[in-house]
Protein backbone atom coordinates (compact mmCIF):
# COMPACT_ATOMS: atom_id res chain seq x y z
CA UNK A 1 0.00 0.00 0.00
CA UNK A 2 0.65 3.64 -0.15
CA UNK A 3 0.15 6.95 1.36
CA UNK A 4 0.41 9.38 -0.98
CA UNK A 5 -0.01 12.97 1.12
CA UNK A 6 1.35 13.84 3.81
CA UNK A 7 2.67 16.62 5.98
CA UNK A 8 5.75 17.05 8.50
CA UNK A 9 6.69 20.28 10.27
CA UNK A 10 8.07 22.10 7.22
CA UNK A 11 4.21 22.81 6.46
CA UNK A 12 3.08 25.74 8.90
CA UNK A 13 -0.04 23.53 9.84
CA UNK A 14 2.01 20.48 11.45
CA UNK A 15 4.26 20.19 14.01
CA UNK A 16 5.54 16.05 12.90
CA UNK A 17 8.67 14.59 12.47
CA UNK A 18 9.18 13.64 9.48
CA UNK A 19 11.29 10.78 10.22
CA UNK A 20 7.89 9.68 12.69
CA UNK A 21 5.57 9.85 9.04
CA UNK A 22 8.01 7.66 7.71
CA UNK A 23 8.19 5.61 10.05
CA UNK A 24 4.34 5.41 10.76
CA UNK A 25 3.92 3.97 7.18
CA UNK A 26 6.73 1.44 7.37
CA UNK A 27 5.17 -0.15 10.72
CA UNK A 28 1.82 -0.34 8.76
CA UNK A 29 3.27 -2.38 6.20
CA UNK A 30 3.46 0.01 3.70
CA UNK A 31 6.12 -0.09 0.57
CA UNK A 32 5.60 3.86 -0.19
CA UNK A 33 4.72 7.29 1.61
CA UNK A 34 4.98 10.60 -0.32
CA UNK A 35 5.79 13.52 1.60
CA UNK A 36 3.98 16.39 0.16
CA UNK A 37 4.23 19.44 2.34
CA UNK A 38 3.01 22.73 1.52
CA UNK A 39 4.00 25.65 -0.52
CA UNK A 40 0.97 28.08 -1.21
CA UNK A 41 2.84 31.54 -2.15
CA UNK A 42 0.60 34.09 -1.58
CA UNK A 43 -1.50 32.89 1.15
CA UNK A 44 -3.68 35.65 2.15
CA UNK A 45 -3.80 34.13 5.85
CA UNK A 46 -0.10 35.97 6.85
CA UNK A 47 -0.44 34.01 10.35
CA UNK A 48 0.01 30.87 8.32
CA UNK A 49 2.08 31.82 4.93
CA UNK A 50 2.36 28.68 4.09
CA UNK A 51 6.38 29.40 2.65
CA UNK A 52 8.67 26.33 2.76
CA UNK A 53 12.32 26.44 3.74
CA UNK A 54 12.81 24.68 -0.23
CA UNK A 55 17.12 24.21 0.75
CA UNK A 56 15.98 22.32 4.13
CA UNK A 57 13.15 20.42 2.71
CA UNK A 58 14.73 19.14 -0.27
CA UNK A 59 18.02 18.37 2.14
CA UNK A 60 15.78 16.10 4.35
CA UNK A 61 13.66 14.29 1.77
CA UNK A 62 16.99 12.89 0.11
CA UNK A 63 18.74 11.94 3.43
CA UNK A 64 14.73 10.20 4.02
CA UNK A 65 15.29 8.43 0.65
CA UNK A 66 19.09 7.34 1.54
CA UNK A 67 18.04 6.23 4.69
CA UNK A 68 15.26 4.19 4.04
CA UNK A 69 15.81 3.10 1.28
CA UNK A 70 16.18 -0.90 2.78
CA UNK A 71 12.34 -0.59 4.41
CA UNK A 72 10.35 1.93 2.27
CA UNK A 73 10.76 4.22 -0.31
CA UNK A 74 10.23 7.56 0.64
CA UNK A 75 8.29 10.06 -2.48
CA UNK A 76 10.42 13.27 -2.57
CA UNK A 77 6.81 15.25 -3.02
CA UNK A 78 5.22 18.95 -2.59
CA UNK A 79 1.73 20.15 -2.38
CA UNK A 80 1.87 23.17 -4.73
CA UNK A 81 -1.53 25.21 -3.56
CA UNK A 82 -2.32 27.15 -6.97
CA UNK A 83 -3.52 30.96 -6.93
CA UNK A 84 -4.06 32.89 -10.41
CA UNK A 85 -1.79 35.63 -9.08
CA UNK A 86 0.93 33.32 -8.13
CA UNK A 87 1.41 30.63 -10.89
CA UNK A 88 5.14 31.63 -11.63
CA UNK A 89 5.96 31.07 -8.08
CA UNK A 90 4.41 27.89 -8.10
CA UNK A 91 6.23 26.89 -11.31
CA UNK A 92 9.75 27.72 -10.07
CA UNK A 93 9.05 25.57 -6.73
CA UNK A 94 8.33 22.92 -8.91
CA UNK A 95 10.56 22.89 -11.62
CA UNK A 96 13.70 23.72 -8.99
CA UNK A 97 14.10 20.37 -7.22
CA UNK A 98 13.84 16.62 -8.49
CA UNK A 99 10.70 16.06 -7.50
CA UNK A 100 8.98 12.47 -7.74
CA UNK A 101 5.42 13.34 -7.35
CA UNK A 102 3.99 16.73 -7.55
CA UNK A 103 0.13 17.31 -5.94
CA UNK A 104 -1.84 20.48 -7.20
CA UNK A 105 -4.33 22.11 -5.15
CA UNK A 106 -6.25 24.53 -4.28
CA UNK A 107 -6.71 26.44 -0.44
CA UNK A 108 -7.87 29.60 -2.13
CA UNK A 109 -9.65 30.91 -4.63
CA UNK A 110 -10.17 34.88 -5.81
CA UNK A 111 -7.45 36.06 -3.42
CA UNK A 112 -9.88 35.02 -1.39
CA UNK A 113 -9.18 31.48 2.14
CA UNK A 114 -11.68 28.63 1.45
CA UNK A 115 -11.23 28.23 5.25
CA UNK A 116 -12.77 30.27 7.40
CA UNK A 117 -15.65 30.78 4.68
CA UNK A 118 -14.15 34.23 3.25
CA UNK A 119 -14.91 32.86 0.09
CA UNK A 120 -18.67 32.08 0.66
CA UNK A 121 -19.36 35.86 1.55
CA UNK A 122 -21.60 37.96 -0.44
CA UNK A 123 -22.76 35.37 -3.05
CA UNK A 124 -25.45 32.12 -3.09
CA UNK A 125 -24.08 28.24 -3.07
CA UNK A 126 -24.46 28.28 -6.55
CA UNK A 127 -22.47 31.29 -7.53
CA UNK A 128 -19.55 29.92 -5.03
CA UNK A 129 -19.91 26.74 -6.74
CA UNK A 130 -19.31 28.38 -10.19
CA UNK A 131 -16.85 30.77 -9.31
CA UNK A 132 -14.80 28.34 -7.50
CA UNK A 133 -14.59 25.68 -10.41
CA UNK A 134 -14.65 28.48 -12.80
CA UNK A 135 -11.39 29.78 -11.37
CA UNK A 136 -9.85 26.26 -11.00
CA UNK A 137 -10.18 25.83 -14.56
CA UNK A 138 -9.22 29.05 -15.48
CA UNK A 139 -5.10 27.61 -13.49
CA UNK A 140 -5.38 24.47 -14.96
CA UNK A 141 -5.54 25.71 -18.44
CA UNK A 142 -2.25 28.16 -17.62
CA UNK A 143 -0.58 25.68 -15.22
CA UNK A 144 0.61 21.82 -16.14
CA UNK A 145 3.38 21.54 -13.55
CA UNK A 146 1.99 18.62 -11.20
CA UNK A 147 1.04 15.28 -11.21
CA UNK A 148 -2.62 15.12 -9.39
CA UNK A 149 -4.94 17.37 -8.37
CA UNK A 150 -5.65 16.81 -4.64
CA UNK A 151 -8.52 16.91 -2.97
CA UNK A 152 -10.41 18.00 -5.86
CA UNK A 153 -14.01 18.94 -4.34
CA UNK A 154 -12.31 20.66 -0.95
CA UNK A 155 -14.93 23.29 -1.35
CA UNK A 156 -17.52 20.96 0.35
CA UNK A 157 -15.62 20.76 3.37
CA UNK A 158 -15.81 24.59 3.78
CA UNK A 159 -19.23 24.48 2.50
CA UNK A 160 -22.80 25.30 4.49
CA UNK A 161 -24.36 23.09 2.06
CA UNK A 162 -23.90 21.38 -1.57
CA UNK A 163 -25.86 22.56 -4.57
CA UNK A 164 -27.46 20.17 -7.14
CA UNK A 165 -24.90 19.08 -9.35
CA UNK A 166 -26.37 20.13 -12.48
CA UNK A 167 -25.64 23.49 -11.07
CA UNK A 168 -21.79 23.00 -11.65
CA UNK A 169 -21.10 19.86 -13.29
CA UNK A 170 -20.37 21.00 -17.07
CA UNK A 171 -17.20 22.78 -15.24
CA UNK A 172 -16.05 20.32 -13.48
CA UNK A 173 -16.30 17.79 -16.53
CA UNK A 174 -14.51 20.35 -18.50
CA UNK A 175 -11.74 20.35 -15.95
CA UNK A 176 -11.52 16.60 -15.82
CA UNK A 177 -11.03 16.40 -19.67
CA UNK A 178 -8.21 19.29 -19.32
CA UNK A 179 -6.78 16.44 -16.78
CA UNK A 180 -6.81 13.73 -18.65
CA UNK A 181 -5.68 15.72 -21.97
CA UNK A 182 -2.76 16.69 -19.82
CA UNK A 183 -1.79 13.48 -18.58
CA UNK A 184 -2.43 14.43 -15.09
CA UNK A 185 -4.55 12.78 -12.60
CA UNK A 186 -6.64 13.27 -9.32
CA UNK A 187 -6.05 12.04 -5.88
CA UNK A 188 -8.96 10.06 -3.09
CA UNK A 189 -8.09 12.23 0.02
CA UNK A 190 -9.48 10.33 2.62
CA UNK A 191 -9.11 13.54 4.98
CA UNK A 192 -13.06 13.50 4.29
CA UNK A 193 -13.84 11.04 6.84
CA UNK A 194 -12.09 12.99 9.28
CA UNK A 195 -13.34 16.09 8.51
CA UNK A 196 -16.91 15.29 9.56
CA UNK A 197 -18.00 14.60 5.80
CA UNK A 198 -20.33 11.92 6.44
CA UNK A 199 -20.67 10.00 3.18
CA UNK A 200 -19.25 12.95 1.13
CA UNK A 201 -16.08 11.90 -0.04
CA UNK A 202 -13.12 13.82 -1.51
CA UNK A 203 -13.71 13.41 -4.76
CA UNK A 204 -17.21 12.76 -4.47
CA UNK A 205 -18.37 9.33 -5.44
CA UNK A 206 -19.89 11.28 -8.84
CA UNK A 207 -16.73 13.41 -9.57
CA UNK A 208 -14.85 9.75 -9.41
CA UNK A 209 -17.40 8.26 -11.78
CA UNK A 210 -17.24 11.01 -14.24
CA UNK A 211 -13.41 10.73 -14.35
CA UNK A 212 -13.22 7.13 -15.24
CA UNK A 213 -16.32 7.29 -17.69
CA UNK A 214 -14.34 10.25 -19.42
CA UNK A 215 -10.94 7.95 -19.30
CA UNK A 216 -9.19 9.00 -16.40
CA UNK A 217 -7.01 6.25 -15.30
CA UNK A 218 -4.25 8.14 -13.21
CA UNK A 219 -5.31 8.07 -9.60
CA UNK A 220 -3.28 8.19 -6.04
CA UNK A 221 -4.35 7.45 -2.67
CA UNK A 222 -3.66 9.98 0.59
CA UNK A 223 -4.51 10.15 3.85
CA UNK A 224 -3.61 13.95 4.22
CA UNK A 225 -2.00 12.95 7.28
CA UNK A 226 -0.47 16.03 9.53
CA UNK A 227 0.12 13.78 12.77
CA UNK A 228 1.92 10.12 12.67
CA UNK A 229 -1.44 8.78 13.70
CA UNK A 230 -3.30 9.64 10.85
CA UNK A 231 -0.61 8.17 8.26
CA UNK A 232 -2.92 5.46 6.06
CA UNK A 233 -6.22 6.94 7.82
CA UNK A 234 -9.00 5.02 5.93
CA UNK A 235 -6.78 4.17 2.46
CA UNK A 236 -7.25 0.50 3.20
CA UNK A 237 -10.83 0.11 1.60
CA UNK A 238 -9.71 1.82 -1.69
CA UNK A 239 -8.33 -0.75 -3.19
CA UNK A 240 -11.73 -3.03 -3.54
CA UNK A 241 -13.53 0.65 -4.25
CA UNK A 242 -11.54 1.62 -6.62
CA UNK A 243 -11.95 -1.86 -8.38
CA UNK A 244 -15.88 -1.43 -7.74
CA UNK A 245 -15.79 1.32 -9.80
CA UNK A 246 -14.20 0.06 -12.66
CA UNK A 247 -10.42 0.99 -11.65
CA UNK A 248 -7.47 -1.25 -12.62
CA UNK A 249 -4.79 0.53 -11.38
CA UNK A 250 -3.32 2.63 -8.20
CA UNK A 251 -1.15 5.09 -9.27
CA UNK A 252 2.31 5.78 -7.67
CA UNK A 253 5.19 8.62 -9.04
CA UNK A 254 8.87 8.16 -9.62
CA UNK A 255 10.46 11.07 -11.03
CA UNK A 256 7.13 12.66 -11.64
CA UNK A 257 6.11 9.42 -13.91
CA UNK A 258 3.21 7.65 -13.26
CA UNK A 259 3.60 4.20 -12.81
CA UNK A 260 0.14 1.82 -12.46
CA UNK A 261 0.00 -0.54 -9.88
CA UNK A 262 -2.55 -3.03 -10.75
CA UNK A 263 -4.97 -3.83 -7.84
CA UNK A 264 -5.25 -7.60 -7.20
Amino acid sequence: MFDYHTHTSFSDDSSARIEDMIDSAYYLGYSEIAITDHYDPMYPNRDLPFDLDFNAYHNKLNEMRKKYETRIKVVKGIEIGLQKKALSLCRNAALAFDYDFILASFHCAENKELYGGDFFKGRTLDQSYIAFYTYMHDCLIAYKDYSVIGHFNILDRYSSGIPRENVYFDIIESILKLIIADGKGIEINTSSFRYGMGDRMTPALSIIRLYKSLGGEIITIGSDAHYPEDVGYKLDFLPEFLKSQGFKYITTFDNQLPIQNQIL
